[in-house]
């Protein structure tokens, strides 16, 4: 197979090696991205924010920021910890506090992602380059070869034409099926973190408004 692959590559021409730096692009901006989304800023939110409702349910904000600690590259988290941390300065620097920290990580949760359909269109167009870079040379070649030496130029240079096609379709397919998941993915998380802080800050509000009517009552 890997024999196979490098003719294929060799018998692609220039174009073919320039198409290969596009596709280590793509492949090393693909894993990124399914790293950071899957693993380092992914957060099962259910039962965290389970968890942060019962602590301030308690009373025990402390606690719930601390929580948010245990996973502080998580997306979610770091919304939810910059709305706590200010628990006790009222709803608007709450809801201020929120907003800023949606608006701060989703850009990290969407980076780079867009830039897999350009990448693919790039791809595209080289492998049409070489199509017509190959093609072009075998033509001018077959003027000055022999009759024997016809056919086999020939067919070197349409081998040229289609693998630099093929390998330039490939990488743009490849390329537009990742950018759809993971837009998809970051769509979700991005709304998933948006929701949450706004549970979050009715949360705040409730138990607000629950301290409130006991000092009433008290007094």
């Amino acid at each position: 197979m890997l024999q196979s692959l490098a003719q294929f590559i060799e018998e692609g021409g220039p174009f073919m090696k320039v198409n290969i730096v596009t596709s280590v692009v793509a492949v090393a901006i693909i894993v990124e991205r399914i790293i950071v989304l899957a693993f380092r800023l992914n957060l099962n939110a259910g039962p965290f924010m389970e968890q942060v409702q019962k602590l301030l349910q308690s009373g025990n904000v402390d606690r719930a920021v601390k929580l948010c600690g245990a996973a502080p590259k998580a997306a979610l988290s770091r919304v939810i910890r910059a709305g706590l941390v200010r628990a006790n300065q009222g709803e608007q620097e709450v809801s201020r506090a929120l907003e800023e920290a949606v608006l701060e990580v989703s850009p990290l949760i969407s980076r780079r992602i867009a830039a897999l359909f350009s990448i693919a269109n790039v791809a595209t167009l080289l492998g049409l380059i070489g199509t017509i870079t190959g093609l072009i040379g075998t033509f001018k070649s077959l003027g000055a070869a022999s009759p024997e030496m016809k056919q086999a130029m020939l067919s070197k240079g349409i081998s040229e034409a289609m693998n630099n096609t093929a390998f330039g379709l490939t990488i743009a397919v490849v390329c537009i099926v990742a950018h759809l998941l993971l837009t998809s993915k970051a769509k979700a998380m991005v709304e998933d973190v948006e929701y949450n802080a706004l549970r979050l800050e009715n949360l705040l509000s409730r138990r607000g408004a629950g301290e409130a009517g006991s000092v009433e009552a008290a007094g």
